[in-house]
């Protein structure tokens, strides 16, 4: 293929990044976009090509926050809907790859280096041992990768919708006042962007105190400053409850080569995450406890490592269709 027609892109609830790959198959001219901004795919790829002034496209990988099996897909926590083949007409593309987002991100895990990542806690990776992801971000993404045949594969799954388990006394009585409300109290209905603000009201009933409605940037902010206890106490409650998932998921997977955090709101919390119930949670598996403490858990600093993932799975697909 000839360089700068092969896209890369990796759309989510609130944002989508586009790049076209270079000479070497690596993402060059990134853009961020604002998915609000635009009615569908198509008309954000066609602001991007405009902006970087893109030659005309041959093939795309688009890593999506949603199931991508059907021939028509949907973004589960976003608006837009697009049929496969009418995008690849519009384009004239002879190949579209889609693929979960989460998926894109566990590929990219084994080509991240020191300089993307910073460790929480202690542990080792033990070399070519699996490796697990989950972020939150608009929604709640959880993936993985297992080394077979000299070969990376990556995990497509839907594990943010899995239920919500409770640890301690008083987050049973938090999952209880959401059972109020929802028949199903998935991880990713209290552990994600959407989520936060749920999470904020029900631990202020929980702790008795009066909460004002906040968005989720409101409630990271707040929490960032330490002007708000309860803005706090939530993100406590929040990196807490997802050291749970995340030792869930090492556990599920035996994923002794490292489980990493993405996702847009972690990032943002700085050393407030480092000092957070979130590693001791994930130790805290009775019996296993020694098993998960030797497993290196990593924040993952780039801010677009879908988009090398999905350019991997863009080159693993050559010659089909």
């Amino acid at each position: 293929m000839t360089p700068y027609t092969l896209l890369v892109a990796d759309i989510g609830g609130t944002r989508a990044r586009f790049a076209l790959l270079d000479e070497s198959g690596a993402p060059d001219r990134v853009r961020i976009l604002a998915v609000a901004d635009f009615p569908g795919p198509a008309a954000a790829i066609q602001a991007y090509l405009t902006d970087v002034g893109g030659p005309a496209l041959q093939a795309a990988a688009i890593a999506l926050a949603g199931p991508v099996q059907d021939e028509v897909v949907r973004l589960t926590n976003g608006t837009w809907t697009f049929v496969r083949a009418n995008l690849m007409a519009e384009f004239g593309l002879s190949r579209l790859l889609l693929l979960n987002d989460f998926t894109a991100l566990a590929l990219s895990l084994p080509q991240l280096t020191a300089a993307d990542l910073h460790q929480v806690g202690g542990g080792v990776p033990i070399e070519r041992a699996p490796k697990a992801v989950l972020g939150p971000g608009t929604g709640l993404g959880v993936s993985g990768v297992l080394f077979a045949r000299g070969h990376w594969l990556a995990l497509t799954g839907e594990g943010g919708h899995c239920s919500l388990a409770a640890a301690d006394a008083r987050e049973s009585t938090i999952l209880a006042l959401a059972r109020r409300e929802f028949a199903h109290v998935s991880a990713e209905r209290l552990l994600s962007g959407s989520g936060l603000p749920l999470l904020h009201r029900l631990v202020a009933e929980v702790d008795g105190r009066r909460g004002e409605p906040l968005s989720t940037a409101e409630i990271v902010a707040r929490a960032i400053t330490g002007d708000d206890v309860q803005c706090r106490a939530v993100i406590d409650t929040f990196c807490a409850m997802l050291g749970s998932v995340a030792g869930n998921l090492a556990l599920t997977l035996g994923a002794q080569g490292g489980v990493y955090v993405g996702g847009g709101i972690i990032p943002r919390l700085g050393d407030i995450f480092d000092r957070s119930p979130f590693r001791a949670r994930f130790e805290a598996k009775g019996r296993f406890a020694a098993y998960l403490a030797a497993i290196p858990t990593y924040l993952m600093l780039s801010p677009t490592p879908a988009l090398l993932g999905a350019a991997h799975a863009l080159a693993d697909s050559e010659g089909c269709p």
